[in-house]
């Protein structure tokens, strides 16, 4: 499994919430502690790769990833310290599919759409080749990895993604359930997802069969963001923060995203609607 985070507001320096907080999401690649398997056991460690993505200036977002742990790269903090966005994204990966390797790294690009994930797809490997044939063709040359999120980002976009997100997620997770039932498997999905298009941020919160459902949770009180030294950093007023996992002791300022749910954070406003599903 995995952590993430996602942020939209006014332009801030990405270090601000990646690297400074005291339950940063670097500080989480080696000690998470709500990231739980399907047995109930925690899951500590994401140290299998991590990413950030971001939007400046140009429609095309920008990428650093790598496949080491993000608490062992002096890189990540350099760049985001350095860089400066109003929308991006940053995540650390706990391998479930797919090997330890850059491309299985997130988040995903396309075009203008970044994505990433938080949780897994059942039985993946064996159900891997008939997903992935229903991938448009002139999409399909892109995924370079390996993992069930690249698969679930390219069903996305093949069912229209990039003209209504909310029902291309769904119409991809209906697939993804029926592709698994027809191989005999129940249905079994895990999914945390964050997307965005550079205007708005999407996530999905969703979990069927047994899977216990990944924790999803977002803020609109950007007044006090704790460092290690337990001083405050003010972030802007129209901020809006999208976590896997508080970057604090999970005060009452972190809302829990409902289950089976569909986001939408745009201008600082965050719409929450349950999927059709």
């Amino acid at each position: 499994m995995c952590r993430w985070l996602a942020y939209s507001g006014d332009p801030i320096f990405l270090d601000q919430l990646v690297t400074r907080p005291a339950h940063s999401i670097v500080e989480q690649s080696f000690d998470t502690t709500m990231n739980y398997k399907n047995d109930g056991s925690l899951w500590a460690m994401n140290g299998d790769g991590f990413g950030v993505g971001w939007y400046d200036r140009k429609g095309e977002p920008g990428i650093f990833k790598d496949k080491m742990p993000a608490w062992n790269d002096e890189n990540l903090h350099e760049i985001c310290s350095q860089t400066e966005a109003n929308i991006f994204f940053a995540h650390i990966r706990a391998s479930t599919n797919g090997a330890v390797q850059r491309t299985n790294s997130h988040p995903f690009k396309h075009k203008n759409w970044l994505f990433q994930h938080n949780g897994d797809v059942g039985h993946f490997s064996k159900i891997k080749r008939a997903l992935q044939y229903d991938v448009h063709p002139d999409l399909f040359t892109d995924i370079t990895g390996t993992t069930d999120s690249e698969t679930c980002f390219y069903l996305a976009l093949t069912y229209g993604l990039m003209d209504d997100p909310k029902p291309a997620l769904e119409k991809m997770i209906k697939r993804l359930e029926q592709v698994q039932e027809d191989a005999g498997y129940e249905a079994e999905l895990n999914l945390s997802f964050a997307i965005s298009d550079g205007e708005k941020i999407y996530t999905i919160r969703y979990a069927s069969g047994k899977s216990l459902i990944k924790s999803q949770f977002y803020s609109t009180d950007m007044s006090c963001v704790e460092d290690i030294s337990g001083a405050c950093t003010a972030l802007p007023s129209n901020g809006v923060i999208l976590v896997s996992e508080p970057l604090d002791n999970y005060s009452d300022k972190w809302i829990s995203t409902p289950p089976n749910s569909f986001v939408c954070v745009h201008q600082s406003q965050v719409e929450i609607d349950l999927l059709s599903l």
